[in-house]
């Protein structure tokens, strides 16, 4: 299986979304890093930083959403090089930022610049991957996500202590604009015409005619895997933005250190992305009799409690390296859950509305985003630490991966030969 991923037509593909990833990452990441510098130089508190860690998730959460509608109309590779050129300027615009005010307009055009990446990649995956690979595809392709998240911490430290804060920006605005020309040269929107037939019909028994995009908005099944995608990006964003102010605040590391430190919990997370998909697709060969359904959710339910469990104990120990095992161990767990989202998307929804459905789960899920790190603030201000904001991510997390036994479940189609999707959950 592994090997027919890898062919000619498909490689460039693969390459090009993984690095969009670790682009995607690296931007978002670079604010989180540099926080200290920003927040001393233009005078900012804990909440105000909180408020600007946010406001990233306001046009991200939309346009997340707008972005998928987007791919299904215009084509995900039209879509997202327009989104990678939006992004990558806005990221380099954040040096041009004078307060609070002016980082936060920034922030929002920036994160409606990265919002359609994820459901661009989940309807790329969706033209060019038969379903028994989608998972293993999305696993791979996302997880440039943590590795860029792994190294910004150094590209970002070693250029803010030696020269600017503000250089780092206009660095990798250059990498984006890069990208977004090899992107649009050496990518095609699907395979050729002769190439293998990808449908999924006789894969999932999921009916292909076209039906209103608010039929799968009310499904619970779309719902609660939201649901559980919000808690996911909860401790996600209270990572990617508050864990670097965490170890310089609360746990006494200078800058250097911590930009060392940030890396240790991003790169078993890309072990862990990477390789999700994979132990996803490999449950269900092994439980083929119980349906592809059941893979995604045994993967999601176990991986997402353990990630919730470390991550509140992470708040109630007391030493450095206790802490960064358990956040590290957290994001491994929470990111091998990070590939089964899309994969439960494409596998109970018809090809024409991936991106639409896809786009619509991930706005959801990223008005976590908006609230955690917000949140987060406030309460570090109010608390005069970091415990409480720890176990809430967690609380929240244990709370939604219960939530997913219950609620999901295949998808009824109403008015055709097959009433429901017949696979057991």
């Amino acid at each position: 299986m592994i090997s027919k991923m890898f062919t000619k037509d498909r490689l460039p593909v693969l390459i090009l979304l993984f690095l969009a990833g670790v682009i995607n990452y690296l931007d978002r990441s670079a604010l989180s890093i540099g926080a200290p510098f920003i927040k001393e130089d233009l005078s900012l508190s804990a909440t105000q930083m909180g408020i600007i860690f946010s406001s990233f998730s306001v046009g991200y959460a939309i346009f997340n959403f707008i972005g998928g509608m987007a791919s299904d109309k215009y084509g995900a590779k039209l879509t997202l090089f327009v989104a990678m050129i939006v992004w990558s300027l806005f990221s380099g615009a954040i040096a041009l930022a004078v307060g609070f005010a002016s980082l936060i307009v920034i922030r929002v055009l920036f994160g409606m610049g990265e919002g359609p990446l994820s459901a661009t990649i989940s309807k790329m995956v969706n033209n060019w991957f038969p379903s028994d690979q989608r998972a293993s595809a999305v696993g791979l392709t996302n997880s440039g996500t943590p590795l860029g998240g792994a190294i910004s911490g150094p590209v970002v430290g070693f250029i803010a202590i030696s020269f600017s804060w503000k250089i780092s920006f206009l660095l990798i605005m250059v990498i984006g604009l890069v990208w977004a020309v090899l992107w649009w040269k050496f990518v095609k929107e699907k395979p050729a015409a002769s190439a293998e037939k990808l449908t999924v019909v006789k894969d999932k028994q999921v009916p292909q005619e076209k039906r209103p995009l608010t039929f799968y908005l009310k499904q619970k099944t779309v719902l609660f895997t939201a649901f559980a995608f919000f808690a996911y990006n909860y401790i996600l964003f209270f990572f990617l933005t508050w864990f670097p102010s965490y170890l310089v605040d609360a746990r006494h590391m200078d800058v250097k250190e911590m930009s060392v430190i940030t890396m240790i919990p991003w790169i078993v997370g890309f072990i862990g992305l990477a390789s999700g998909g994979f132990v996803s697709d490999f449950v269900f060969k092994k439980f083929t009799h119980k349906g592809v359904l059941f893979s995604r959710k045994v993967v999601l339910v176990t991986c997402l409690f353990i990630s919730a469990v470390c991550i509140g104990g992470a708040g109630l120990v007391t030493t450095t390296v206790s802490a960064v095992t358990l956040v590290a161990f957290s994001v491994f767990f929470l990111y091998l859950t990070g590939a089964i989202y899309w994969a439960i998307v494409q596998d109970v929804v018809e090809q024409s509305s991936v991106g639409s459905v896809g786009g619509f789960m991930h706005f959801l899920a990223n008005t976590a985003g908006i609230i955690g790190p917000a949140l987060t603030g406030f309460l570090v201000d109010r608390s005069g630490s970091f415990t409480s904001a720890f176990l809430l991510a967690g609380g929240l997390a244990i709370f939604a991966s219960l939530s997913v036994i219950r609620f999901v479940r295949p998808i009824k189609y109403p008015n055709t030969k097959n009433d429901t999707l017949k696979m057991p959950v």
